[in-house]
């Protein structure tokens, strides 16, 4: 019996120990370079930057020199005859059919060919180009999203436990207060509905810490995604000030040059990728040029003795050439024509989108400052709110207990504070998001990582 509750006892102690050590601490910098090295959508951008190398490298073979070996081997089961007249074998006025050739075939033939001059291929190797720097850039552009999206939601996991701990402080003050009144109530100074409005209010809290709990763990859950932390990792957020207003943040810049900003840059690139491909499509009027050489070795037997060495009864012999290919295109129905003016049309189309990223990049910063300046005013308001709810609750304990106020104004008292303390600490949350927001805004969201 001893044995197996030694046995049990190591058990649970190694549990324990697997357990705290699978938890780690987790800062906001820890937390956003795990996931530039851990997100999906990050780790997805940089295999699109190595494809697009590749890419850049089978449009460039393009303007290499082309390099192709071929060998046949036929057995003419029956010989192609041809029609010849008869006087060339003494029979006037007949026709005779003569099979030419021979039975058995081999060839081995070597093909080169070197473009000269291909318009297409040198616009498309300047777009592939500009396609790995396009690549590049969404790379970029993802880890800026990565990065809002973890501080957003780190923050949001910081701020709703400092909500839970709100209620904890609350609900420690009420426990005291059903002590005394049950207290009271015993002794007949104090009545059961007293007795049961505290309980109800203990309830209420309780079942809002509970589901601020719930809601912590499915935050906890959002960040690790966003991370690309398994689910089941245990994460400690160390406790930091969040109540540290950014001088940087209030005192900021009235526009936002949008331009240097990654997302801008990406749509630009864009356009720059269609501009390639309109000028792809009208390379299609000029001519090609190309240089070709080939050289071929070529067996004829009638039996299958091509390979059979010095008894062989086939005759073997070589051929070769060189020469210039000119592509000149004349008229494919309009095709090219259309394939030209829909490119102009997507230009077109991109330009609005451009003119509507601006404004959006605009209002995103525009909307992010305005937010900053009512966060501060909120948290200032809200912080002299607390205190006074906070002096007003202490008071009207401290009446309580001499009873000079009712339970009904205790808890009126005390849930006044935990509205102040609750609109508090959403303030911090709404400044801190609209702080995310405006780092984002102005091109510095890699600036959490210093």
């Amino acid at each position: 019996m001893k044995t197996i509750k030694l046995m049990t006892l190591m058990l649970l102690g190694f549990g324990l120990l697997t357990t705290a050590q699978a938890q780690e601490t987790l800062t906001l910098k820890e937390a956003l370079n795990y996931a530039l090295k851990n997100s999906e959508s990050v780790r997805k951008a940089y295999l699109n930057i190595e494809g697009g190398k590749y890419e850049t490298a089978e449009i460039r073979a393009q303007a290499l020199p082309q390099l192709n070996a071929t060998g046949t081997l036929t057995d003419n089961l029956l010989l192609q005859k041809s029609p010849l007249p008869g006087e060339i074998v003494g029979k006037p006025g007949e026709t005779i059919l003569v099979a030419f050739g021979q039975k058995w075939n081999s060839a081995i033939q070597v093909q080169a060919s070197q473009q000269l001059f291909n318009q297409s291929v040198f616009t498309g190797l300047k777009a592939a180009k500009a396609g790995e720097e396009y690549y590049k850039l969404n790379a970029d552009l993802s880890e800026e999203n990565i990065l809002q999206q973890v501080a957003t939601a780190y923050y949001q996991v910081l701020v709703t436990r400092e909500q839970i701990a709100v209620i904890d402080s609350n609900l420690k003050s009420l426990q005291t207060t059903q002590n005394i009144i049950g207290t009271q109530y015993q002794n007949g100074l104090a009545k059961k509905i007293d007795v049961d409005r505290v309980k109800v209010s203990i309830t209420n809290l309780n079942n809002q810490r509970t589901e601020l709990l719930n809601a912590v763990t499915q935050q906890e859950n959002a960040l690790k995604f966003y991370m690309g932390m398994p689910i089941n990792h245990e994460i400690v957020l160390p406790k930091v000030e969040l109540n540290k207003i950014s001088e940087d943040a209030v005192a900021v810049a009235d526009s936002v040059n949008t331009s240097f900003l990654t997302q801008f840059k990406v749509i630009n690139k864009q356009k720059e990728l269609l501009q390639f491909q309109k000028k792809a499509y009208q390379a299609e009027y000029f001519p090609r040029l190309s240089f070709n050489a080939a050289y071929g070795y070529s067996g004829i037997s009638q039996k299958f003795d091509l390979y059979g060495g010095s008894n062989s009864t086939a005759r073997w012999f070589d051929a070769s050439s060189i020469g210039l290919t000119l592509n000149i295109p004349i008229f494919d129905g309009f095709a090219r024509r259309s394939r030209v003016n829909k490119a102009d049309v997507e230009l077109r189309k991109l330009n609005e989108d451009i003119r509507n990223t601006r404004q959006s990049l605009n209002l995103a910063y525009s909307n992010a400052k305005i937010q900053i300046r009512n966060s501060v005013n909120t948290i200032s308001s809200q912080e002299e709110n607390m205190r006074l709810a906070q002096e007003i609750y202490n008071s009207t304990q401290n009446n309580y207990k001499n009873g000079l106020a009712s339970l009904t104004d205790l808890l009126d008292a005390e849930n006044s504070l935990t509205k102040a303390q609750n609109s508090y600490t959403e303030a911090l949350l709404n400044y801190k998001l609209a702080e995310i927001q405006l780092i984002k805004s102005n091109g510095n969201i890699k600036s959490l990582l210093n």
